[in-house]
């Protein structure tokens, strides 16, 4: 179990980041490279990521380097999810190249690897095996990550959308207890259900949480207490579409006459998260019309509707996303 222990400054400086973290995303995939557990949720991705991974020639470093460095245990190195990826794949890259040489001797050292791996990340303090392994998470993130960005930022604006409604209507307090089954707050800690048993106090540094599309299950954080803490949590996964119908790709044809007036103004309101409630005030209509509309466009997996409380929020899918974009009016 992990604890991470607020004071009331904390819960001022409490945020939910507002894009994928490059990083954390490559790091937590490998983690679903070395597991079925959570394969149904990313099925596509585990169908042709190994595919790509070979067709690349990144299959190598992947087995030789990337999942020694990052195996599925209680710790993995805090250098490879720096805070700077937070702007980018290109800041955070950077970072890890400019990491003390002392610390990633530390880091790594906290690790088990054996034979052959041991001696390679062992290396890893050296400036040239520094920018090797930069090469292989940059050549690992273009060919596993990259390809699902729409998806990863759609189901982050609609986990944003989610914690949002939450904080208005009870506050970051109940921003910490919407965070799903594995987290729980009991005022003022939160419980976490995690592979060894700590605490983490924040003394007033608040914290960050980075919702992440690859994680399944445990949150994970750093494990050097002193840096910026950090918690990544697993979003809600359901199954959706992998492509665009052939209809909705930027047919030229106005979206309403597609799929009709109301439908594609449930669409674009939806954009923004929103209510059954909502819509219907919003567009004049009662709420079992809107229900009516909500339930077809959540079949056709243009919208994700899921419970929150009392009422139920409606979010677009990558598939929405990408809709409303190639159909603008």
């Amino acid at each position: 179990m992990l604890r991470i222990h607020f004071t009331d400054a904390d819960l001022l400086k409490t945020r939910v980041a507002a894009t994928p973290d490059p990083l954390w995303e490559v790091a937590i995939s490998l983690h679903r490279l070395q597991t079925r557990r959570g394969r149904w949720a990313h099925a596509h991705w585990h169908r042709t990521v190994r595919t790509r991974l070979c067709a690349t020639g990144t299959e190598r470093s992947l087995r030789g380097l990337l999942l020694p460095l990052v195996p599925r245990a209680a710790y993995f190195p805090d250098f490879l999810t720096p805070p700077e990826a937070g702007e980018g794949l290109a800041a955070g890259l950077e970072a890890v190249l400019a990491t003390p040489a002392q610390r990633v001797r530390h880091e790594v050292g906290r690790l088990a690897p054996t034979g052959t791996h041991l001696r390679r990340l062992a290396r890893l303090s050296e400036p040239e095996a520094r920018r090797d392994l930069v090469r292989a998470l940059r050549a690992y993130h273009d060919t596993a990550i990259a390809p699902q960005h729409d998806r990863i930022q759609a189901r982050i604006d609609a986990e944003r959308a989610a914690r949002a409604r939450a904080m208005l209507h009870s506050g970051i307090e109940g921003v910490l207890a919407s965070l799903g089954p594995c987290l729980s707050w009991r005022s003022p800690v939160l419980h976490a259900v995690y592979p060894e048993d700590r605490d983490l106090h924040l003394n007033g540094r608040g914290l960050l949480l980075v919702p992440s599309y690859f994680n399944m299950g445990n949150p994970v954080a750093l494990g050097d207490a002193t840096l910026a803490p950090v918690l990544t949590y697993s979003l809600h996964h359901e199954p959706a579409p992998a492509a665009l119908p052939a209809d909705l790709r930027g047919s030229g044809t106005p979206l309403a006459r597609l799929l009709g007036q109301t439908r594609a103004t449930v669409l674009r309101l939806s954009a923004g998260g929103a209510t059954n409630g909502e819509l219907a005030r919003a567009i004049g209509i009662s709420a079992s019309s809107v229900s009516h509309h909500t339930t077809t466009l959540c079949e056709s997996g243009l919208i994700l509707s899921q419970r929150h409380g009392a009422s139920v929020l409606h979010t677009l899918t990558p598939l929405g996303a990408a809709t409303l974009r190639a159909n603008p009016e």
